[in-house]
């Protein structure tokens, strides 16, 4: 009797207990999850994995930086400025507080230099010698910084300052950050100094100034390879940070968060249900020159035709999506120089389009002269 009583309570234990276990499990799960806001984007799609008050405006500190940045590796690209161009620290650069690197009024640094100190250690000084340098002063920059965000069709957002030092009319929000952290990421140098853990800033007098980078996910989550740290009394603890695991790139984004801690574990959280739920595939590579391309008249040599753009699909694990893809060519007459359209791959889902790509020549298809069709002629004949 005692036995059966025994196990009819240890079965009504079980019961009662079980939804306990599994509501606190549910709960640790919630708590790993910090923040005013967050976004998980799928970088290949853009697509929103899991978002909370996306657009809601709020300050983001040095996560400002991530447009300073985009701007300066978009000016790398249009020649604007050099790795190795020597600019001078202005006094007012110079006399930037919170995080810095103690530059010296009216010295010499490179601009790679710079760059190392705003991607390292979140340097303000470092990142006003570059927006003076590009923009002519620190408002023009800014002035750049806002059109070039809005360009990217973030519209929650005002900058007034390119560091992210407080300032009351200044805001942001996860979403906005995610579209340009998508877009910075396009440049490989970026990610080339952001794994840099711990550098010497060098100073003309010759003074060192120890740097040590800000993201500490670097070394506590393998597949993290770049991010941006930003943290004031207004703005709390603030994220941006990206990670990719096969062909899957994640950007995550958390403002507000109560400490360090917590950004770090709400990044890694996201991270993990992003890649345990979800799939990117590249369907379209741009790298990969396309087979099968129609005959082109009067072609002298080869053609090697690619994609314009990537384009990925994102999906969750185990389901498909019939997303069909069409190659249609121009007629093609030699000459075709390099860069220029000749066709265009059209992507549809269930018949209906959902992208257009351009197909362009990588090379130059150069045009046969009379000879060259004499010569054909001839070595036809002769076969």
């Amino acid at each position: 009797m005692f036995k059966k009583l025994f196990t009819c309570c240890c079965l009504i234990m079980m019961f009662v207990i079980t939804p306990l276990i599994s509501q606190s499990v549910v709960a640790t799960t919630e708590s790993s999850l910090s923040g005013k806001a967050r976004v998980l984007m799928d970088y290949g799609t853009g697509q929103i994995i899991d978002e909370y008050n996306s657009t809601q405006h709020l300050p983001i500190a040095s996560v400002t930086k991530i447009t300073t940045l985009l701007l300066a590796f978009e000016a790398l690209d249009k020649g604007v400025l050099t790795l190795d161009e020597v600019l001078t620290a202005s006094e007012y650069a110079s006399s930037m507080g919170g995080s810095q690197v103690f530059i010296d009024a009216n010295a010499d640094y490179t601009v790679e230099n710079l760059l190392h100190a705003i991607v390292i250690s979140s340097a303000n000084d470092a990142s006003v010698v570059i927006a003076e340098a590009i923009g002519g002063s620190e408002e023009g920059f800014v002035n750049m910084m806002n059109e070039k965000v809005q360009s990217l069709g973030a519209k929650n957002t005002n900058y007034t300052n390119c560091t992210g030092l407080p300032s009351p009319t200044a805001y942001s929000c996860a979403n906005d950050v995610a579209l340009v952290m998508r877009e910075l990421v396009k440049h490989p140098k970026y990610f080339e100094i952001s794994k840099i853990w711990m550098e010497d800033f060098a100073h003309p007098s010759g003074r060192i100034t120890e740097m040590a980078n800000t993201n500490k996910l670097l070394r506590s989550y393998t597949a993290c390879d770049a991010g941006k740290t930003g943290s004031t009394n207004e703005a709390g603890f603030c994220m941006s940070a990206t990670a990719k695991k096969g062909d899957m790139r994640l950007i995550a984004v958390v403002l507000g968060a109560d400490n360090s801690k917590d950004r770090f574990n709400t990044c890694i959280s996201m991270f993990n249900n992003g890649f345990a739920n979800y799939e990117s595939k590249k369907l379209i590579d741009s790298n990969i020159i396309l087979d099968n391309i129609p005959t082109i008249s009067k072609a002298k040599n080869n053609a090697e035709f690619i994609a314009s753009e990537d384009f990925f699909t994102l999906n969750k694990k185990g389901e498909q999506d019939n997303i069909v893809a069409n190659y249609e060519y121009n007629n093609l007459t030699a000459p075709i120089q390099a860069g220029e359209v000749v066709g265009k791959i059209i992507l549809t889902r269930d018949n209906i389009v959902i992208k257009e790509i351009d197909i362009i020549s990588k090379n130059t298809v150069e045009a046969k002269s009379y000879k060259d069709v004499l010569d054909d002629v001839l070595n036809n004949w002769a076969i």
